[in-house]
């Protein structure tokens, strides 16, 4: 390790990289994420509504489910999901890796618990943050810290909350904040602890590492044609196969989910593994309950349908030990179902 750090001239430090990739940052997400969402608060209050259920057409084709349900959601989430590519790569480009080994390389706590709190702006549903998680793991952000920030982009969305007070109501509102806020923490802190890393040498974060030698245009292009080909093909065909799965895993019968325990064991697997945009899961809620499914069931959907979903367990497939990701959604329905428990006391 001494040896290639002094056979090696330090890089100078470029400033002008970190800086880029912040203004990227704030300019992707105020055009796809703050913008948009502020308004839509506004029609949350008046309206008590975000929009119909992405469910609300039910289709008996799956071929037909598959292809309506496909050209909904990618229309609703292309702009965040080309943002996650974009911002996925460029964190491996931009971002010096000393700089998220001393945040969230740490396989501590305090990893887990920054991952959280950098997830607060992100805004993104479990899929459009997937690529931004693949490109922190790249540049050796712990385990923990990676999980917090992919699960905390959906759970702990702050416009998620808002619409949620004014369209659920309130109580609805404190309970997702409270239940995804320990979904986050205690579900990657397990996964931390009981997934051991496949070996690689501990780097001390006070030792400086030598950054990857190149072009930036050639080390961002790189990056960016691996990431997109190792997230977004799956994504889309595991979209369509969802879309035609819909059929079933949701009962489109009056009152057919009721306050049962066996209704909110179903609904936190069903939540777990369906994919949806951004807070779609607050019109899916309100569809449902006026139908008449119970309060238990419908809690367990708030908790697991944003928290994560097949597509982007898929998606980061080669980000985390396959272990990891059985152990998150498995941790993620438990959560579900004990949220959901909790209108049955």
């Amino acid at each position: 390790m001494t040896g290639q750090s002094s056979s090696q001239p330090a890089t100078p430090f470029q400033w002008w990289k970190p800086a880029l990739f912040f203004l990227i940052v704030i300019m992707g997400l105020w055009y796809v994420k703050w913008q948009p969402y502020y308004g839509k608060a506004f029609t949350a209050a008046e309206t008590h509504s975000i929009g119909k259920s992405i469910l609300a057409q039910a289709d008996t084709s799956p071929f037909k489910a598959a292809w309506d349900y496909a050209l909904v959601y990618f229309l609703a989430v292309w702009k965040a999901a080309v943002l996650g590519v974009l911002l996925g790569s460029l964190i491996q480009v931009l971002i010096p890796r000393q700089w998220l080994l001393r945040t969230l390389g740490q396989p501590r706590f305090q990893g887990t618990l920054l991952g959280t709190l950098f997830a607060l702006p992100g805004m993104m549903c479990t899929c459009c943050a997937a690529p931004v998680v693949a490109g922190m793991r790249r540049q050796r952000v712990s385990m923990g810290g990676a999980l917090a920030f992919w699960m905390g982009n959906p759970l702990l969305n702050p416009a998620t909350l808002v619409f949620m007070g004014f369209v659920l109501g309130w109580y609805f509102a404190f309970i997702r904040l409270v239940a995804g806020l320990i979904t986050v923490l205690v579900v990657a802190s397990l996964v931390q602890k009981l997934v051991k890393e496949s070996a690689q040498p501990a780097v001390p974060v006070d030792i400086d590492i030598a950054e990857p030698q190149g072009s930036f245009l050639g080390r961002w292009g790189k990056a960016l044609w691996q990431l997109f080909w190792s997230t977004i093909p799956v994504y889309i065909l595991a979209v369509l196969i969802l879309g035609a799965a819909r059929v079933w895993l949701f009962p489109h019968a009056d009152g057919a989910i009721d306050n049962t325990i066996l209704w909110v064991i179903a609904m936190a697997v069903v939540g777990c593994l369906f994919v949806i945009p951004t807070a779609a899961e607050i019109p899916i809620v309100q569809t449902l309950m006026m139908a008449g499914m119970g309060m238990a069931p419908a809690l367990a959907l708030l908790i697991t349908l944003p928290a994560v979903s097949l597509p982007s367990l898929v998606m980061l497939r080669q980000t985390f030990p396959a272990k990891a990701l059985w152990l998150t959604g498995a941790l993620v329905v438990v959560s579900g179902v004990i949220t959901g428990s909790l209108a049955l006391l």
